[in-house]
C-alpha cells in the first residue's frame, strides 16, 4: 500500500458497491456502471492490499492506455509491491523474466516490439490457420460421442496451449508439461501455495534450454524467428527471448481460454444471437462470425482490467488528481460497456458495426497476439456450433463460478450437453467460409 501523504487513501463515495467479492466476480457490470456514473476514476484497496486507481469510462480509459506518463515499469511504483509479488505475474522477477513487453516503456519497448514483430507476423498467423482447425477438431473428437463435456477443461483450455506451443516450436512430447504449468498459472490462487511461482521457474528453465537448442538447430517456428530477428544489428538477448516466449505463452493462452469460454457462454445465454450466427455459418458466410468475435470481446471480454500502469508524474485523469508513483488500472470491461460510447452497451449484438472496443488494449501496448486469438476464437466458436447440435448449458448460470484474479475474467468450468455425434463430419477450415 502506498501511504505517501501526496496520495492519501480516498474514502469511497456514499453508496459505492463492494468490489472483488465472489458476487462481484460473477457479474461485475452493475458495479462498473455505478462507478462510471459516480466515481469514474476510483481509488480502492485491491485484495492484495495494494491501493490503485480504477479507470472506468471509455474516454478516460482510452486516454490512459496511450498516456506516456503512465509507465509499465514497476520501478515507478513508490513502494514497488511488484518485488513482493503483489503486482505482475508471480515469480517472474525471481525467474529473470521481467524484460517483456508488459513491463517496459520506450525506447526499450519500441526496440523489443519491433524485433518481436519481425518474427510474429500476420503472415505467420494466417499460415497457422489449418493447424488451429486441426487442433480444434481433434479436441472435439475426444468428447463428441459422449453428448457432454466441460468446455473449459476439455476444449477452451487445451486448444490455445497446444496452438501456442506449436507456434513457439515446443516439441509435441513436451507440450503436456506446458499444459500442466499453464494449468497452475490459470488457477489464480486455487492451487498449492507458491505453485504459480514454481511453474514459472520450471517454464523459465525449459525455455532457456529450448532457446539454446534452437540456436544450434533453428526451425520455422516462432522461437527460432525471435532468435533470428535483428534490427540495425541488434538481436534479442537470451533473457529477452525467454521473457518474450514466456509472455506470448502466458498472456496468449489465458486470454484465448476466456474468449472461447466467455464467448460460448454468452451465445448460450442469447439464443437469438446464436441462431443468427448458426444460420450465417450454414450459408457459408464469415461476416457475422468476424463482427461477432469483436462483439463478444466487447460484451464480456477475456481481459477485465488492463495490466498495471504507474504514474511517473502527477497528472489529472477524468478530473481526478493522480500522484506520482500511484498505480492505475484501466477497467476494460467497464469502458466497453460505457453508454457514452456504445449504443445499448448491455445488449449483445453480433452484427454491431461501430465497435472500437478496448478488449485488446490501445496504443503502443495493443496486444501483439490479438490476430492469433481472433483466429482461434473464430475457429473454436464456428466448429463448436457446427459439430455439436443442440448445444446447451448443463448447469444453472447461478451455479457457475468465475476464476478469482484481478486482470483476467473467465469461467472455472462450462458444463454443456449436446446430441452425441460422430467423429466424422469435421468442419472445413475457416478459410472456406
Amino acid at each position: 500500500m502506498n501511504d505517501s501523504p501526496a496520495c492519501p487513501h480516498a474514502a469511497s463515495p456514499e453508496g459505492a458497491p463492494e468490489l472483488f467479492t465472489w458476487e462481484f466476480a460473477t457479474d461485475p457490470y452493475p458495479a462498473y456502471a455505478w462507478l462510471r456514473e459516480h466515481s469514474p476514476v476510483h481509488r480502492t484497496a485491491l485484495p492484495s492490499g495494494v491501493e490503485a486507481w480504477l479507470v472506468t469510462r471509455y474516454g478516460d480509459a482510452r486516454q490512459a492506455l496511450a498516456d506516456a506518463r503512465l509507465s509499465k515499469n514497476p520501478a515507478h511504483h513508490a513502494e514497488s509491491p511488484h518485488a513482493k509479488g503483489k503486482t505482475g505475474i508471480p515469480g517472474e522477477r525471481k525467474a529473470d523474466l521481467m524484460t517483456h513487453l508488459l513491463n517496459i516503456d520506450p525506447p526499450d519497448h519500441t526496440r523489443l516490439r519491433r524485433l518481436v514483430s519481425k518474427a510474429f507476423t500476420p503472415r505467420r498467423v494466417a499460415e497457422f490457420a489449418p493447424r488451429v482447425q486441426e487442433l480444434t477438431d481433434r479436441l472435439i473428437d475426444d468428447f463428441v460421442e459422449k453428448g457432454e463435456a466441460d468446455l473449459i477443461h476439455d476444449f477452451a483450455f487445451p486448444l490455445p496451449i497446444y496452438a501456442i506451443c506449436d507456434l513457439l516450436g515446443v516439441p509435441r512430447e513436451d507440450q503436456d508439461d506446458f499444459r500442466d504449468w499453464a494449468g497452475m498459472m490459470i488457477r489464480h490462487g486455487g492451487g498449492p501455495r507458491g505453485g504459480v511461482a514454481r511453474s514459472v521457474k520450471k517454464m523459465r528453465g525449459y525455455l532457456a534450454e529450448l532457446i539454446h537448442r534452437k540456436r544450434e538447430n533453428p526451425g520455422d517456428d516462432l522461437i527460432s524467428g525471435l532468435i533470428r530477428a535483428s534490427d540495425h544489428g541488434e538481436h534479442l538477448t537470451e533473457n529477452e527471448a525467454a521473457a518474450m516466449a514466456f509472455i506470448l505463452l502466458f498472456a496468449g493462452f489465458e486470454t484465448t481460454v476466456n474468449l472461447i469460454g466467455n464467448g460460448t457462454y454468452a451465445l448460450l445465454r442469447h439464443p437469438e444471437q446464436r441462431a443468427r450466427l448458426e444460420a450465417s455459418l450454414d450459408a457459408g458466410e464469415s461476416g457475422l462470425l468476424a463482427t461477432g468475435i469483436e462483439e463478444l470481446l466487447r460484451f464480456d471480454g477475456p481481459v477485465e482490467l488492463a495490466t498495471w500502469r504507474y504514474a511517473t508524474e502527477a497528472l489529472t485523469l477524468g478530473g481526478q488528481e493522480i500522484a506520482a508513483g500511484d498505480p492505475v488500472l484501466v477497467v476494460l470491461a467497464a469502458a466497453d460497456r460505457d453508454p457514452e460510447r456504445f449504443a445499448e452497451p448491455d445488449t449483445l449484438d453480433l452484427a454491431r458495426s461501430d465497435n472500437q472496443h478496448l478488449g485488446y488494449g490501445h496504443g503502443i501496448h495493443y496486444c501483439l497476439g490479438a490476430p492469433l486469438a481472433r483466429l482461434e476464437g473464430q475457429a473454436a466458436l464456428a466448429t463448436l456450433l457446427k459439430r455439436l447440435p443442440g448445444l446447451r448449458l448443463a448447469a444453472e448460470p447461478a451455479d457457475l463460478r468465475w476464476r478469482g484474479g484481478l486482470i483476467m475474467r473467465g469461467l472455472r468450468t462450462l458444463p454443456v450437453e449436446f446430441e452425441p455425434g460422430s467423429r466424422l463430419g469435421k468442419s472445413d477450415s475457416l478459410s472456406t467460409l
